[in-house]
This record gives C-alpha cells, sequence and structure tokens, in this order.
C-alpha cells in the first residue's frame, strides 16, 4: 500500500527536493502558490510553497529510507511516535484548492466569531468550520476535520 508521508526539508529547499525526488522516481507533490515579492527597485511574482519545510511522499513504507538519499531532507514528520500519513483525499482537496482553472466562488452571509458552519460549495465543501475572527476584508475559519486554518477573502 502506497501511503503519502511529510518530509521535512531544510528551510528554502521544498523546491529543491521535490525536483530530486521527482528525478529518483519517487512520488512526490509540493504545493505552490504565487505571491508577489516587493524588492527596493522592482515586484515580482515568485511560486513560493504553501508548507514551509514540507514535501509530501508517496511511496510504500518499506522504501521510507530512499528519500534520504536527497540532499536537503531533514526527516519524516512524525505523529504520536510514528510517521504521520496523509490521506489520499486530503491531497486531492489541496490540489482541488490550488487548481487555478477551477473557479472557486465563495458566498459569504453575516457570520460572527464563534459560529459552526458547514460549508457548501468549493474544495472544502461538506467541511464543518468554525469562524474564528471576522474583519472588513475577510474571514478566519478553523477546519477541525483537516487541522488547518482557512482565510476567506471578501470581495
Amino acid at each position: 500500500m502506497m501511503n503519502w508521508y511529510v518530509v521535512y526539508t531544510k528551510p528554502k529547499w521544498e523546491k529543491k527536493v521535490a525536483e530530486q525526488l521527482r528525478n529518483k522516481g519517487i512520488e512526490c507533490y509540493c504545493p505552490l502558490i504565487t505571491q508577489v515579492r516587493q524588492w527596493s527597485d522592482r515586484k515580482k511574482k515568485v511560486e513560493v510553497p504553501l508548507f514551509n519545510s514540507y514535501v509530501f511522499v508517496q511511496l510504500p513504507d518499506s522504501e521510507r529510507n530512499l528519500v534520504f538519499q536527497s540532499v536537503g531532507v531533514v526527516r519524516y514528520l512524525f505523529w504520536l511516535g510514528k510517521p504521520a500519513i496523509v490521506r489520499d483525499e486530503e491531497i486531492s482537496i489541496i490540489k482541488k484548492w490550488l487548481n487555478p482553472a477551477e473557479s472557486n466562488d465563495v458566498s459569504v452571509l453575516s457570520f460572527e466569531v464563534g459560529d459552526a458552519i458547514q460549508l457548501d460549495s468549493g474544495p472544502f465543501s461538506n467541511h464543518k468550520a468554525i469562524v474564528k475572527e471576522v474583519t472588513n476584508t475577510h474571514y478566519v475559519m478553523v477546519l477541525e476535520s483537516l487541522g488547518c486554518v482557512l482565510k476567506m477573502k471578501l470581495k
């Protein structure tokens, strides 16, 4: 059985590690987002990892040590004394969420801090969330089932 594991990398080595792993034939996923970075003389769009120092790898448990042949790999992420396993559907949700070809229309009703809601559209549909912050520009919600925080901009 092929599980998804989380590999911890040296800082700023995520893309290099992912490329090395792909070259070795190891299935990996390094989710990237585009950000605008400001320098003193210019602005530039750059792709940065969604998760700092993390790369997801899919390989059999017996071949987990192969990742350490790549420069920049530090260790596996552990949970309760065992290597953390990420479910396939969680990887699919991340991929779907980051897919720019798919529009994620978000309609926002009037929510208040502490409200428990069920998302009915987008990549996190059918997940329950708790509203943690409300501002004029965005909502911050906690998706407890995925263990992550979702920040949604208001249009």
